[in-house]
């Protein structure tokens, strides 16, 4: 449901050597500190999750329940220290259970009572964009530490996990929510297959679909 972004600014020329692994429910917590942070200034989530106040106290119980939820399942990455990170859902699978997508509206109503109908629309979106008719992996979220940005590790951590993917013969999925990475996931073999807008700000987010081998 949530679009990708915040993604590193290096080439794949420019990427470097960074041990990749499976994340764990131990990685939880600087799993949604590094996304709360990267999608702050994402073009989508920065304006339709900020309160009319400035506070930001809401966005990490946010981004803690769309983890916990990813993490029902063992196929989300982790490049070194938690300097980026792929959140994936396999195929048939939901983002998160009815609970946890229960306290996401419960949080939202409370902490965004002025953007809720807004992003109930943004949500019927998404979820009407999402491809149902063949198996794959979902990138739900991409993110990379804003200081770990331009070294090429999330790309290098992406690249990893479309390698597996494509070992086992399934297509992958993501939804992009910031322009300026569609041509970065075009590199690695994504094509742009529908589009959208968040109803008041028009904010753009791009539907891509990458089918076996890219």
């Amino acid at each position: 449901m949530d679009g990708v972004g915040a993604v590193p600014r290096g080439s794949a020329a420019e990427e470097i050597p960074v041990h990749h692994r499976r994340a764990t429910t131990d990685d939880a917590e600087a799993m949604a500190e590094v996304i709360t942070r990267a999608f702050a200034t994402d073009p989508l989530w920065g304006p339709a999750l900020a309160r009319p106040d400035g506070a930001t106290h809401h966005l990490r119980p946010y981004w803690d329940l769309y983890v916990a939820g990813a993490l029902r399942f063992d196929c989300s990455g982790i490049a070194g220290g938690v300097d980026a990170l792929t959140v994936w859902i396999p195929p048939g699978e939901e983002e998160m259970s009815p609970d946890q997508y229960d306290a996401v509206l419960a949080l939202l109503r409370a902490e965004l009572p002025s953007a809720y109908d807004d992003l109930l629309e943004v949500f019927a979106r998404f979820d009407a964009a999402h491809p149902h008719d063949e198996p794959h992996y979902y990138l739900s979220l991409f993110a990379t530490r804003p200081e770990s940005r331009g070294r090429g590790i999330g790309m290098g951590l992406l690249r990893a996990d479309l390698a597996a993917y494509d070992a086992e013969g399934v297509p992958t999925y993501l939804e992009s929510s910031n322009p300026a990475n569609d041509a970065r996931y075009g590199a690695v073999g994504y094509r742009a297959v529908g589009r959208f807008e968040h109803p008041s700000t028009g904010a753009v987010v791009t539907t891509m679909w990458r089918p076996v081998g890219g």
